[in-house]
């Protein structure tokens, strides 16, 4: 099941990006987005699927069923990570461990026009979300 309950995509995530003008319409999509992710139950809030590299506190619960399709759930303690993470769910859900790995993040992220906005602490928190997934499809 998705996160989101609906799919979103990176093509919706892109429509919304792109309609938003200038960084404070950015910002604002992304803590509506990130309104929307559902929590993590506490009992998922475990080391085991601690997210590193962020400054939040943020975790990843992955699963796969049997056509390969990957599925993510992501949280974390801070609103603006949390819309990020649902950025990057958008991208990745819904698709096979090829499809992820080949999957532009530079180009889609360049393309809402993010990493310029955000402190580089909050850049590298973002990239470890995306090679937290990458990492769990390669097991």
């Amino acid at each position: 099941m998705h996160p989101f309950g609906d799919t979103i995509t990176d093509t919706d995530i892109r429509a919304l990006f792109n309609a938003a003008h200038g960084w404070e319409a950015r910002y604002k999509e992304l803590i509506r987005l990130a309104k929307q992710l559902p929590a993590l139950p506490p009992e998922h809030r475990i080391e085991a699927n601690a997210i590193h590299g962020c400054e939040s506190q943020a975790w990843l619960l992955s699963e796969q069923d049997e056509k390969g399709v990957w599925q993510f759930h992501c949280d974390s303690d801070a609103r603006i990570v949390k819309g990020l993470m649902a950025v990057v769910l958008a991208a990745l859900s819904n698709k096979t461990a090829a499809d992820i790995a080949t999957f532009d993040m530079e180009a889609y992220f360049e393309e809402l026009q993010l990493l310029n906005h955000l402190s580089p602490s909050r850049g590298n928190g973002l990239w470890a979300v995306v090679e937290a997934i990458k990492h769990r499809c390669q097991r």
